[in-house]
């Protein structure tokens, strides 16, 4: 099996090892690998790398990310999505009466760069342990906030009223792009409390991981061996790093731990390739430019 990216269309109620550990058997490599989890409730685009392509994984996980999302406003819950157990429902009254100018203008105060609480219920780790572990264990964690940054936070359908029994939400879907480490969910949460009534999150799809997009991507379903897809290494760098081009001493060179010169490429990731070939990930150092990862090979490294 080639050494590379595979772009999954990740079903609802699988996890992201799910994903892997089908990919596995399909590709039939221990060596895959994922980048950026998406929880069971979501769907849509997970990055999959294959062989030497689950080294490349590291550069790719701090890439932007592109959501489609609904989130309900009125009830609030353990995990601020709509798997978790329903901690608190606002009065009937107070939530027909948030008007959509009050949801866009909490909205727009989540814009931008942004100091962000984690969910509790989180692969975050504390004292050694995740925090949804700790969670689900009866233990109360509190994460500290971190910087985030969501470029865009756009209403896509309005708000809807909707009546489950004697309780009463809004509902509405919007798209949202972020930074890495954004929490979709802790969104939802805020934006309810900034309205005082609650929220969470009620559906999630990812569309986009930089310029990967969950068009391109591939179903689970009936995927085998032969109709898998993968990226070539050198495919899945090409438009996310500077590319810089090396001679054949300059590839012997970076397989012996030696630094070359930038000659004008420069970067905190920079992809160096010969033909077609990925050789190693660098980043700058002054003038030069020193090895991230090297690979042996582009296969299966």
């Amino acid at each position: 099996m080639s050494a590379g990216l595979v772009l999954i269309d990740k079903p609802k109620g699988f996890t992201s090892h799910d994903v892997v550990a089908k990919l596995r058997g399909i590709a039939g490599t221990r060596r895959v690998g994922h980048a950026g989890t998406l929880d069971p409730m979501a769907t849509g685009l997970l990055l999959v790398g294959v062989n030497a392509g689950t080294k490349l994984l590291t550069f790719l996980v701090g890439a932007s990310k592109t959501y489609e999302a609904t989130i309900r406003l009125g009830a609030s819950t353990v995990t601020d999505d709509a798997e978790g157990e329903v901690v608190q429902v606002a009065p009937s009254e107070l939530v027909r009466q948030i008007t959509d100018e009050q949801i866009e203008s909490a909205i727009d105060s989540l814009r931008g760069s942004i100091s962000q609480v984690p969910s509790s219920v989180s692969a975050i780790k504390v004292d050694g342990k995740r925090a949804y572990a700790k969670v689900r264990g009866g233990d109360e964690v509190k994460l500290a906030p971190r910087p985030v940054v969501v470029s865009r936070f756009e209403i896509t359908a309005p708000a809807k009223l909707v009546e489950v029994g004697a309780a009463t939400y809004l509902d509405f879907d919007a798209i949202i792009e972020c930074s890495s480490g954004t929490y979709i969910r802790a969104l939802a949460r805020d934006l309810g409390s900034k309205l005082g009534i609650g929220g969470h999150l009620t559906a999630l799809r990812r569309t986009k991981i930089n310029n990967y997009s969950v068009e391109d991507a591939q179903s689970l379903e009936g995927l085998t061996r032969d109709t898998l897809r993968v990226a070539p290494m050198f495919d899945a760098v090409k438009h996310e790093f500077p590319i810089r081009l090396l001679s054949d001493q300059e590839v012997v060179d970076l397989r012996h731990g030696k630094r070359i010169a930038a000659n004008g490429v420069a970067g905190p990731v920079i992809a160096a390739v010969a033909g077609n070939s990925v050789v190693a990930m660098l980043e700058s150092a002054g003038e030069q430019l020193k090895s991230l990862v090297v690979f042996t090979s582009d296969s299966d490294d």
